[in-house]
């Protein structure tokens, strides 16, 4: 059986850090999703040297009345084995607070945009019976901070979406698999300080990759994966702190 993974965000450093550390066989189909063709067909290159047939799909998050004709058009050549939903910008609070429109674009791409392709991926896995998704949340998602009210609001909302989206497919044979780093090193974050419990692509890759049997892309368990896993501590930490001190911390 042919493999089928699908990548929304498909220049993610992240997403890909979860592909390049599956080790897939060779001739598994990898079709990378985002709105730069260039972008994504350089981004597929080392996966095509790899062995993988790579194909990419033009997809916006933003445009969420096309959501279902993407999950259809991409599904009508197979269903996917394994969707990653790694889709998402990072914009400061700063220029979100004084450009409205940015702080709409960034909940639509990180929030509202996963919800309308999820749903429509995840009712096709239903049909089949079988598929995994895996979530990019972050540990933003546990408690925002007034220096990313925007971005961990959107991010608390995929998160809910997906819990309760994981319980809605139990015992349908689709499996979802949240996973919720720290502060991750890369583009996304250039320029900014580490916060404490930092991680990076490779790590939350391997991390992705070691929850996911290697041979059928399914789960070996559903739930949370968190990157480091110390991070979870911290998170419950995070939500015992008093309000007025959760105002004065900075970081």
């Amino acid at each position: 059986m042919t493999l089928r993974v699908l990548l929304l965000g498909g220049t993610s450093e992240i997403g890909l850090a979860i592909v390049g550390a599956l080790r897939l066989p060779a001739g598994t189909q990898v079709v990378l999703a985002g709105r730069d063709t260039q972008r994504l067909e350089s981004a597929g290159k080392a996966l095509a040297d790899a062995g993988l047939a790579v194909s990419v799909a033009r997809y916006d998050a933003t445009d969420v009345a096309s959501h279902q004709a993407f999950a259809d058009s991409v599904s009508a050549k197979g269903v996917p084995d394994l969707v990653i939903a790694a889709t998402g910008v990072l914009i400061s609070q700063a220029v979100v607070a004084a450009d409205v429109p940015q702080a709409a674009s960034m909940i639509t791409t990180n929030f509202t945009g996963h919800v309308t392709t999820l749903l429509a991926f995840a009712a096709l896995m239903r049909a089949r019976g079988s598929g995994t998704i895996v979530v990019l949340s972050s540990v933003a998602a546990i408690r925002p901070r007034k220096f990313n009210s925007v971005y961990g609001a959107a991010k608390a909302g995929l998160d809910a979406f997906a819990r309760g989206l994981a319980d809605e497919l139990h015992g349908t044979g689709v499996g979802m698999l949240l996973v919720r780093p720290g502060f991750v090193a890369g583009r996304m974050t250039e320029g900014m300080a580490p916060a404490p419990l930092a991680t990076t692509p490779p790590a939350v890759g391997a991390a992705v990759a070691a929850a996911l049997d290697p041979a059928t892309l399914r789960a070996r368990r559903t739930g949370v994966v968190w990157v480091p896993v110390p991070l979870a501590g911290l998170a419950t930490v995070m939500r015992l702190i008093p309000r007025p001190l959760w105002r004065k911390l900075e970081r």
